[in-house]
């Protein structure tokens, strides 16, 4: 199991892992910059940015002080990180004034990676426990912004591929809640943060 963790923290599998992240991003970045050329929609380019901040975040992400290795951890937190990078702009959505509700979830989404910083994970892992500015509202305010900003998305941008990487991605978003929060509630401060902030992604509901 130790040498395991180690692997999975060594400079060589942040290296590919990396690599991977930047070449998909690379992929949805084209899509979406050649749509914003065309159309000139504000909501397509801040998508675009706040995704590219968040990779960003990741590649330069901090060493974390507990990694979980269990293979479960690491397939949602896989599939849950690429599969929002295979939505791809259409030429028509069933609400296109839905755009506004994109525009509303990037714009939290950057507001909690800066919170967030360098504190970054994509698997369940204990780096630096974040408790102040985004994160005294809820304690996924990133997650929080996926499912306004990836519900925005689809609404304007209605496809059947489209709506399966929204269904893809809500689901294991929410099972990547459960597990972090599985492996991070090990920690006394986090557990003391969790009775704080009682919410995990909409005040008062959930």
């Amino acid at each position: 199991m130790n040498s395991l963790s180690a692997i999975l923290r060594s400079s060589r599998a942040n290296f590919y892992s990396g690599v991977v992240l930047a070449t998909i991003w690379g992929f949805f970045a084209y899509a979406h910059i050649l749509k914003f050329q065309m159309t000139h929609e504000l909501a397509l380019l801040l998508f675009c940015f706040a995704e590219t901040l968040t990779a960003a975040m990741y590649i330069f992400r901090s060493d974390p002080k507990t990694l979980s290795i269990v293979p479960f951890d690491w397939l949602i937190a896989i599939i849950g990180t690429f599969a929002p990078l295979l939505f791809r702009p259409t030429t028509w959505g069933v609400l296109p004034w839905a755009s506004i509700v994109i525009i509303l979830g990037a714009t939290i989404q950057i507001l909690g990676v800066a919170s967030l910083n360098r504190s970054f994970a994509l698997v369940a892992a204990k780096r630096e426990i974040k408790t102040t500015w985004m994160y005294r509202i809820v304690r996924h305010p990133i997650y929080a912004s996926y499912c306004l900003t990836f519900t925005g998305y689809v609404l304007t941008n209605t496809s059947t591929a489209n709506i399966a990487v929204y269904a893809i991605s809500i689901g294991f978003l929410c099972a990547r809640i459960f597990r972090e929060e599985a492996h991070l509630a090990l920690d006394p401060k986090y557990r003391e943060y969790m009775h704080d902030v009682r919410y995990r992604l909409i005040p008062y509901i959930f």
